[in-house]
């Protein structure tokens, strides 16, 4: 028998809107939501389509995690924002857009600021997506100073840290809030299926079941 599927996972609200795909795609996912603290979920083989399905482990991980699991083979397939891709390098097959998890990057300001600011010096840009804000920034002509920052990316304008911030924008409210506002779309945002390229090649009768099932749109 075949060895079971592997699936990076990343833990959070994706995952919520994951599961009934997966439902859909027969595995069962009740190991998957079990309350417990463990981070490989196993699912036994069971039959299927008038065989046996080696079954399926799961591995949940932080999103930033689950390429790197699947670019190295740990994983065979595994779920992911475009933000992760877009601001690493990652030798994979990403066939399918789910759709869900949508959200934008975006460079946002103070409200009323003017962009971009009519000066000649650097605008001062605060972003754990470095090398997302580096290419926007270029491509518009922009000389731009890109500051890492991990967290509470919000803080570094209202504190004079940053011109501008490039985040993640789901609503809105959290810039809102602190007096900030979309000034500039980067990319557009949603989790989609990465694939380990040779592991797709050998083991494409199990995986591509799970891919089509997947894809509400096929």
């Amino acid at each position: 028998m075949d060895a079971p599927i592997t699936i990076a996972i990343p833990k959070g609200r994706v995952l919520e809107q994951l599961v009934p795909r997966l439902d859909a795609a027969g595995l069962d996912t009740g190991p998957l939501t079990k309350r417990s603290r463990k981070l490989i979920r196993e699912l036994p083989p069971f039959a299927h389509a008038g065989g046996t399905h080696p079954g399926a482990r799961f591995l949940l991980l932080k999103p930033d995690d689950v390429p790197t699991y699947v670019e190295y083979g740990t994983a065979d397939i595994g779920v992911v924002g475009r933000d992760v891709l877009l601001e690493r390098e990652y030798d994979l097959y990403a066939p399918l857009d789910l759709g869900i998890g949508k959200c934008q990057l975006a460079v946002a300001a103070m409200k009323g600021a003017t962009y971009p600011p009519p000066t000649s010096g650097l605008l001062r840009v605060a972003t754990k997506f470095s090398r997302v804000a580096t290419r926007h920034f270029a491509q518009r002509g922009i000389p731009a100073e890109v500051l890492y920052v991990q967290g509470s990316v919000e803080l570094a304008p209202l504190t004079g840290l940053s011109d501008v911030i490039v985040d993640i924008v789901e609503t809105g409210e959290t810039l809102r809030q602190n007096g900030l506002e979309v000034v500039e779309h980067v990319a557009d945002v949603s989790s989609v299926v990465v694939a380990n390229r040779v592991g797709l090649k050998l083991r494409r009768e199990l995986i591509a079941p799970i891919l089509d099932a997947l894809d509400t749109e096929s």
